[in-house]
């Protein structure tokens, strides 16, 4: 269920904030935030946020030049948090959630922001997770990131490399992207 009013949102947030091993931060840009509910409560939590501005392997995947990436990165969407949380113990639940996220946020960003993305894409922090749950749910592995993170000025890979996935949302997502 889409995160809707203060409440929502403070649970949302209170939830990543104690039990992602990220914590809380404000997701950048346009974003969607969900509540995984089922009849007896909360699961999880899932969150979309702008895309990443520069990753070589999607890039490279994708066909973009500068230019065309710079015109057309509104229509990634980043799946920057996903949490279940940690007395949920149920056999495929990940990739049944992140296949249902799949089915449905391309609609529920076009009813906020106007367009929907074409393109999911996520990182998964290597050794400390292998990345099953994308996989099973039919995400593309592309390759790893060099581990120097979005601030990076010196050039050096001094955080963990993750590894990067993708889902394409549409047929045609290379032309909506840009490239022909």
């Amino acid at each position: 269920m889409p995160v809707a009013g203060k409440p929502a949102s403070r649970l949302w947030n209170g939830l990543i904030a104690r039990y992602h091993y990220l914590g809380y931060t404000p997701l950048p840009g346009a974003q969607l935030r969900y509540l995984i509910h089922w009849d007896h409560g909360i699961l999880g939590a899932l969150g979309f946020g702008a895309a990443v501005w520069k990753v070589a392997a999607r890039d490279r995947w994708i066909g973009w030049e500068p230019a065309t990436r710079e015109a057309h990165l509104g229509r990634v969407l980043n799946n920057a948090r996903f949490l279940i949380l940690p007395w949920v113990q149920v056999k495929n639940l990940a990739s049944k959630i992140l296949a249902l996220a799949a089915g449905r946020v391309g609609e529920d960003f076009a009813l906020r922001y106007g367009e929907p993305p074409v393109l999911l894409e996520t990182f998964v922090e290597t050794p400390r997770f292998r990345g099953t749950c994308y996989r099973a749910a039919n995400w593309r592995y592309l390759g790893e990131t060099a581990g120097r993170g979005k601030c990076d000025r010196t050039h050096q890979a001094d955080l963990p490399r993750k590894a990067v996935y993708v889902y394409p949302l549409a047929a045609d997502f290379r032309a909506a992207l840009g490239v022909a």
